[in-house]
């Protein structure tokens, strides 16, 4: 779809640049129109060519870009049948067990369907977000923590949480908190040379902190730099946090982050913008 469009623009542009020129030169030689006139008229024709050369760029984007929103769409819709099925078959193979070797086995799956779901999830909020349909609704954030930090405990058994959560209620949106949270705290695990993550939340301001790796101060400045790793032989693609800075920004919730090389992170969020009032 695209391999001619860069050939395609160019080649236009350079006629259009050609015509305009040789237009606004024959009407001011060869004619006996006023120079106001001449001027209107090649700005016309330069509007015409700057429409046209939007339409070729934008078309093929806009075709790609609704083939693909299909694709997800019906994708999702499909992940529906076998995970339902995945499901459903779980349950009833759980009730006849009866040895501890089979239920830990069985635990795993689980485990692993959590996973899909999570990721069916993920792929049903970009689609939303994409379309605009993004719902902002009242919740409460150490609800959200709490099962977000259940769902990580179950993928990473031998990291524990340190969990101090006061009561915070934000008007925003949910699923996307949840995402920035996962994101957080997947980078805390990630990088934690010692396995304990501590959570505080206080008067709407929520701290995550590990005591990993860290982060040196030349480094810091680039973290939010979608696609940026300190190290690229890590796994990963490097947007976690970049996704972390782009929600906080559009929910007008403030984002610090403290860290210090060999010591660990700490990653603030200030909910007291959001703060729900009645």
């Amino acid at each position: 779809m695209f391999r001619y469009l860069k050939f395609n623009i160019i080649f236009f542009y350079i006629i259009s640049t050609l015509s305009i020129v040789s237009l606004f030169y024959l009407l001011l030689t060869k004619t006996l129109l006023d120079a106001f006139m001449v001027v209107s008229i090649v700005y016309i024709v330069i509007i015409i060519s700057a429409f046209i050369i939007s339409k070729l760029s934008l078309d093929p984007l806009k075709k790609y870009t609704n083939n693909l929103k299909n694709i997800s769409t019906q994708t999702l819709h499909e992940l529906n049948l076998p995970i339902a099925t995945i499901q459903t078959n779980l349950s009833m193979i759980a009730k006849e067990l009866d040895d501890e070797k089979s239920k830990k086995r069985l635990k795993r799956i689980y485990t692993a369907l959590d996973m899909l779901k999570q990721r069916y999830n993920e792929l049903d909020y970009i689609i939303k977000t994409q379309t605009k349909q993004v719902q902002k609704e009242q919740f409460e954030v150490s609800d959200i923590i709490k099962e977000r930090v259940d769902f990580f405990k179950n993928i990473f058994p031998n990291v524990s949480f340190s969990l101090k959560l006061e009561k915070c209620q934000i008007y925003s949106d949910k699923t996307g908190f949840g995402k920035t949270i996962d994101n957080i705290l997947q980078n805390s695990i990630k990088y934690s040379k010692n396995p304990v993550i501590d959570i505080i939340l206080e008067n709407c301001v929520l701290e995550i902190k590990d005591n990993g790796v860290g982060i040196d101060e030349v480094e810091l400045v680039k973290i939010f730099d979608r696609y940026y790793q300190e190290d690229s032989r890590s796994d990963g693609f490097g947007v976690g946090l970049s996704l972390v800075k782009e929600f906080c920004d559009e929910n007008g919730i403030k984002l610090t982050i403290n860290s210090k090389k060999d010591y660990g992170t700490v990653i603030k969020l200030e909910l007291t913008q959001k703060k729900y009032k009645l």
